[in-house]
């Protein structure tokens, strides 16, 4: 019975609404309402009794979007509805099944006004945050994106927090996405730090976690720990810092740390007794395997592509041994690979799913989203496992894999270590064929080595040994480092703590000149070994070749800087500098006395 009313109640109120917007006065509302409202609700009565609420809460765009309430009548006093009764014998005595929401009517205008009248009643001030609320949410919902964003920020541009309702929550987070997926960063960063500042309790737990898990897809591990530990601050009962300290240790690459913080969480928590039972399983299977936990949550969150995920798993979990490579030695010592007709073949059956094509000018390239059809070459791959017999098909889905699951440590496992073993077995037919250069511009060696940096990248997080092998293995191969891996296996030797290994890499570089990532590579390696004067001598290198580095570093927080198409950061910029500080500020903040001694030496940038 409640859903009948509530279906006929926003009938009767959307014509209502409709009404009061030709005339904006109250007798052709009560003559609306004794005929088509009364068809509406299937009562007169209740048409009634309905019309005077609705009016008193409706705004006005002749009144400055203001509502004229009616004076509520006494028992005893002429009903309002002009019917000549007495209030007690009209609408007084109408029972309506639930209580009528006094927000409707400036929902249902939101919902409805276009243009400059919606821009004049946000900018009034005067509409009830809990209708811009539900009219933000139900533009979203039917794809108003625009709309739903301008509605929303309404919501959050007021001056009293207080008066947000208990749902904001979910708004403030939609909001948050909205200014993510239309490109609106600066927005984004200043409705955090608003709500940061002077933001009620539970909104400033939200928005640390989203801090936090922005941080993290920006590989910035080190501000990801400060919001962290600012959120565990502000909530500290909130089963959602379980799992975000669970991607945090993972992303740190502290794996044992991470299952030992979930079981942590999972028995605080437990004995709480507050949770929903989902909610308990949840933190019950990260405390028994956080990687495996998120990774199949991640997949069950891809909706249309859970199920082609799941069965690309199951896949490359069971791949057989790649064939051999077309590999050739040249008179002159160089090795080459060369595609073969079964290849291209194959190659030319998957693409017809794949459709996008790799960009030969770009390390990491795709010329297009191939994620808005994933599902038919999904699909298609899984139906058809011998096109991952041809290196490019590998390198497509490589590249694919790397573009949407590459910032994800616990992806790992399951989609780029078998893929890894597959390009190894191929690199090691090349080197079988002599110990000559593989170089990146001969033959097909180009498709064989961005694979590998995508297998490297990918790999990075979640499997930090085996990302670094491969990438030694194709440094090796590559003895022009065209794929600029030479930075990557230094910072991840520093992360083992292999300082001397790490130093003896820089020393092999000679006097040429080098990356930023490599001087500060050097620098940190000889502080760890408490060669403090050759670090020093470093450092003044390190201030020649990007004033901004050691400043950037140093500073507790420093504001983002892009770097611009491809993420490629010219050296010696503000930008190169930031990128440094986002891959490596946690490993000068975790060595001891590191950025104190920095501070010491740094000088503005």
């Amino acid at each position: 019975m409640l859903a009948v009313w509530v279906e006929r109640l926003l009938g009767f109120s959307s014509g209502a609404l409709e009404v009061i917007r030709e005339q904006e006065n109250y007798p052709a509302l009560m003559a609306w309402a004794r005929e088509e409202g009364a068809r509406l609700m299937g009562d007169l009565a209740m048409a009634q009794a309905l019309a005077p609420e609705l009016w008193s809460q409706t705004p006005l765009e002749r009144a400055g979007f203001a509502c004229e309430p009616l004076a509520r009548p006494g028992r005893n006093e002429p009903c309002w509805c002009d019917s000549g009764r007495k209030t007690k014998h009209c609408c007084g005595a109408v029972s309506m099944p639930a209580e009528l929401p006094d927000h409707l009517m400036w929902m249902l205008s939101l919902r409805d006004w276009k243009g400059p009248t919606l821009k004049a009643a946000l900018e009034s001030g005067r509409a009830p945050a809990q209708a811009l609320l539900e009219a933000g949410l139900i533009a979203a919902e039917t794809g108003q994106r625009g709309r739903a964003q301008q509605i929303l920020e309404a919501l959050f541009q007021r001056a009293d927090w207080s008066r947000l309702p208990a749902q904001a929550e979910p708004a403030f987070e939609l909001l948050i996405d909205l200014y993510q997926e239309r490109g609106f960063t600066r927005k984004r960063a200043e409705l955090l730090d608003e709500v940061l500042d002077r933001g009620p309790l539970f909104l400033r737990g939200v928005a640390l976690e989203r801090l936090c898990l922005m941080h993290l897809d920006s590989d910035d591990l080190d501000s990801a720990r400060a919001a962290f530990v600012r959120a565990q601050q502000a909530l500290p009962d909130s089963p959602t810092l379980a799992y975000i300290e669970a991607m945090l240790l993972l992303h740190e690459g502290h794996e044992k740390e991470a299952a030992e913080r979930a079981r942590f969480w999972f028995r605080r928590l437990a004995r709480k007794g507050d949770l929903e039972p989902e909610q308990l399983q949840f933190l019950a299977d990260l405390a028994e395997n956080p990687g495996a936990t998120l990774a199949d949550q991640l997949l069950n969150a891809e909706e249309d592509l859970a199920e082609p995920l799941a069965a690309l798993q199951a896949l490359l979990a069971e791949l057989t041994p790649a064939p051999g490579l077309d590999v050739r030695c040249t008179p002159s010592g160089e090795l080459e690979y060369h595609s073969t007709a079964r290849e291209d073949t194959l190659f030319a059956a998957w693409q017809k799913h794949f459709q996008v094509e790799v960009d030969d000018d770009s390390a990491l390239g795709l010329k297009g989203d191939p994620w808005l059809h994933a599902g038919d070459w999904l699909g298609a791959l899984c139906a058809h496992p011998e096109w991952l017999d041809s290196p490019r098909v590998v390198q497509a889905l490589t590249l694919a894999l790397t573009s949407r699951f590459g910032s994800l440590p616990w992806m790992s496992p399951s989609l780029f270590e078998p893929l890894a073993g597959r390009l190894e077995r191929w690199l090691a037919r090349v080197r079988s064929e002599g110990e000559g250069s593989f170089l990146w511009d001969e033959a097909d060696n180009a498709v064989l080595l961005r694979t590998g940096l995508a297998l490297v990248v990918g790999m990075e997080r979640g499997a930090r040994a085996r990302s670094r092998q491969l990438a030694e293995q194709l440094l090796a191969l590559d003895d022009q480092d065209s794929l600029g891996l030479q930075e990557l296996v230094l910072d991840q030797l520093l992360r083992e703590g292999r300082d001397q290994d790490a130093l003896a890499m820089t020393e092999a570089q000679g006097d040429e000149p080098v990356a930023l990532g490599l001087l500060m590579g050097r620098v940190l390696a000889l502080f760890r070994l408490q060669r403090r004067d050759e670090a020093e001598a470093m450092l003044a290198e390190v201030q020649r070749y990007n004033a901004h580095a050691l400043p950037m570093l140093c500073a507790e927080n420093p504001r983002p800087v892009s770097s611009g198409q491809e993420g490629v950061a010219d050296p010696g910029t503000r930008a190169e500098a930031w990128q440094y500080r986002t891959l490596m500020r946690d490993q000068w903040r975790a060595t001891p006395g590191a950025l104190d001694w920095l501070q010491a030496h740094a000088v503005p940038g």
